[in-house]
């Protein structure tokens, strides 16, 4: 009764690893679907003279490599025992391999199952007071020095066979249940990548994206890799997003300007290859400029943290008094160069000068309009207007707080600056009025 208690314990423990300490002589076996519903395997152990574990997977006579066997490539044998490690309930591990004095043929090569060997668990060395300091992260290892193996020689024929085949393993193999979680499973299929890519175009994180694509296939074990594979996938999708991303939205342009003869872009690079100005204006921007593009705002007050680049559009209003786009920049620097490139790409993409340009208190803005947007070529020159939201917003800054929140000064400035049927004396004359009463003269 003792004895039998005792093996239930040990077995609820996760892996034996040849212990030698087994109270339990008896035989049993442990049987377990195969991976395929045509294919069964049974696992089954023994044990040995010093009372350890051996478990011997049994599949397909035909998936069981067996000395001698031939194999015309090297990835072909490490395939064939990939495939007998996933049929098993294993996975396998690449390690000592001969080669040839110039590296170019690989004369011996060993495979092993995950879990040979031992990992070597460092607690730190003694810092001289007599304490311990941990170096790097411990993990917990599942290696338990299984003496499994598979190995490849080279034959005369340039071929490679089986040199040597261990069978046996000192640890229980996986169930079926949990062969999916095999490396030798799991794989991003295209179809899977296609979920995670689509996914990601909507804003739909990897981890939605999994449970999706575990109710389109039917179940966890069935999509064929994990959540983590997922996110693995994401992240590296994201990864060559970012070191491509300036390239993949020329390539999109120059598709774009083949599609529609109106699509105007224009760009440059520095002597690295990367992107430092780019301008672009599509068909409906082109059309709403001819329309409404008599007053023009420019705002370059928006900044991209990842790039560090500015973003920049050129809006106007419509007949409804709502925002419509002409054209958008980006810009790596605000610079005299970079705005006098943008402003003149403009003009080149519209025809024609804007009858008012309205920006922020720029000094580079300022010098770039003078000198782009001018009267040649039959162009009439356009008149540059400050920013009156930008304006206002500056008060408290110069004024003070006490001024502008605790008086009724900004009320009664609202009054003449926001009115649209107000006449330029009556502005003058009110703009007068308050300067006088709340003693501005000297500010």
């Amino acid at each position: 009764m003792i004895t039998s208690d005792l093996t239930k314990i040990a077995d609820n423990q996760g892996s034996i690893c040849g212990d030698k300490s087994r109270l339990s002589s008896e035989v049993s076996s442990d049987v377990s679907t195969g991976s395929t519903g045509s294919e069964g395997s049974v696992t089954s152990y023994m044990l040995s003279t010093g009372g350890g574990r051996y478990f011997k997977p049994t599949v397909d006579a035909s998936r069981i490599p067996f000395r001698g066997q031939v194999f015309e490539t090297l990835e072909k044998g490490c395939k064939f025992y990939t495939d007998y490690g996933a049929l098993s309930g294993f996975d396998i591990r690449k390690t000592t391999e001969k080669t040839t004095e110039d590296k170019e043929t690989v004369l011996l090569k060993y495979f092993v199952c995950n879990r040979e060997g031992f990992n070597d668990v460092d607690l730190g060395s003694s810092n001289g007071s007599g304490s311990k300091e941990v170096q790097g992260r411990r993990t917990m290892s599942r290696r338990c020095g299984c003496k499994a193996k598979f190995v490849l020689k080279i034959s005369s024929a340039n071929t490679y066979y089986v040199f040597s085949f261990v069978e046996q393993h000192n640890h229980p193999l996986v169930s079926e249940s949990g062969r999916h979680f095999l490396k030798a499973n799991r794989k991003m299929t295209v179809g899977l990548r296609n979920i995670v890519f689509d996914s990601s175009k909507v804003n739909i994180g990897p981890n939605k994206s999994f449970c999706f694509a575990k109710e389109l296939y039917g179940g966890y074990a069935n999509v064929g890799a994990t959540l983590c594979d997922f996110r693995n996938c994401d992240r590296d999708l994201k990864l060559y997003v970012g070191e491509r991303d300036g390239q993949m939205m020329i390539d999109k342009f120059k598709v774009m300007q083949e599609t529609c003869k109106s699509f105007y872009y224009a760009y440059e690079v520095d002597s690295t290859g990367h992107l430092t100005k780019l301008f672009w204006s599509d068909a409906v921007g082109r059309r709403n400029f001819e329309v409404y593009g008599d007053a023009v705002s420019f705002d370059a007050t928006f900044d991209t943290n990842k790039y560090n680049m500015i973003f920049a559009p050129f809006t106007g209003v419509d007949k409804h008094e709502k925002c419509v786009t002409f054209a958008a920049c980006l810009l790596s620097q605000e610079s005299v160069t970079d705005y006098s490139w943008t402003f003149s790409h403009f003009v080149k993409a519209m025809g024609q000068n804007p009858v008012v340009i309205v920006t922020d208190q720029c000094a580079a803005m300022k010098v770039a309009i003078r000198d782009t947007f001018v009267a040649v070529n039959d162009l009439v020159a356009s008149k540059h207007r400050l920013c009156m939201w930008h304006i206002m917003d500056k008060f408290p800054m110069k004024l003070g707080n006490r001024l502008c929140k605790e008086t009724d000064f900004m009320k009664k400035m609202k009054t003449y600056i926001w009115s649209s049927n107000i006449e330029i004396d009556e502005f003058e004359t009110g703009w007068g009025a308050i300067i006088k009463e709340f003693k501005l003269e000297e500010n």
